[in-house]
């Protein structure tokens, strides 16, 4: 049974999830390598939010540029060396036209299992406002429900996070209950969705683009889902 996997300096494409890439028109989910890696980091010490808002329950996005670069860094890393069959979160780079934009990720424990998976993302400051986080929320789903073969997609967004529950409503997920999070000291509400596999096959052609998947099989071997299923026939 596959463990934790962790990667050198180059990219190793034959070792899952490093070959995952999801391409929707001039938008690109793709692994996060190094070099990609270096150039998030550098994106979110330029800013990620407004610095009057928290959209996050834990304020990594506080401190100098330096600071915040470096704790991308370091949680990257930490994920990288973590990732095994039982519980992974794999974020991937948001790229558009080449340039890094973000990130988006999906995050499960025992998901050949559950057939479960929270999505989570965030996106450089610059790049906020210009239409990019419904599509690679499409392109994530896609890869989940698609790829994955999931039969549910959650997420969470604080109350006050109108762009990203925005999101989450227009795309037909269904509210599933609130709770109350501590957040820089003071309690704040965390609103909470689901989508069913049934929801995800009734969208409308407006969310419909053409997604061309890469590294999926290899995915899927090490989480061993092609494994479960066979056991469940």
């Amino acid at each position: 049974m596959p463990g934790s996997v962790g990667w050198g300096d180059g990219p190793r494409r034959d070792v899952a999830p490093a070959g995952v890439r999801v391409q929707c028109g001039d938008l690109e989910l793709r692994y996060l390598d190094d070099e990609l890696l270096t150039r998030l980091a550098a994106l979110g010490g330029e800013g990620i939010h407004d610095p009057a808002t928290m959209p996050f329950t834990r304020s990594w996005t506080r401190g100098t540029p330096e600071e915040v670069r470096r704790s991308i860094l370091q949680h990257q890393w930490g994920l990288r060396g973590s990732f095994s069959r039982e519980k992974w979160s794999l974020e991937l780079a948001v790229l558009r036209d080449g340039e890094v934009l973000g990130i988006q990720g999906l995050y499960a424990q025992d998901f050949a299992v559950t057939r479960e998976a929270e999505t989570g993302s965030w996106l450089g400051l610059r790049h906020h406002g210009r239409g990019v986080g419904t599509r690679m929320r499409l392109a994530i789903l896609h890869l989940l429900f698609e790829g994955l073969d999931a039969e549910r997609a959650t997420t969470s967004a604080f109350a006050d996070n109108g762009p990203s529950n925005g999101v989450t409503r227009r795309l037909g997920y269904e509210a599933n209950g609130e709770s109350l999070v501590a957040r820089e000291g003071a309690p704040a509400r965390s609103l909470r969705y689901v989508m069913h596999r049934a929801a995800w096959a009734g969208r409308g052609p407006e969310q419909r683009p053409d997604v061309v998947l890469h590294g999926v099989p290899a995915l899927r071997t090490f989480l061993g889902l092609d494994e479960a299923e066979g056991s469940s026939r």
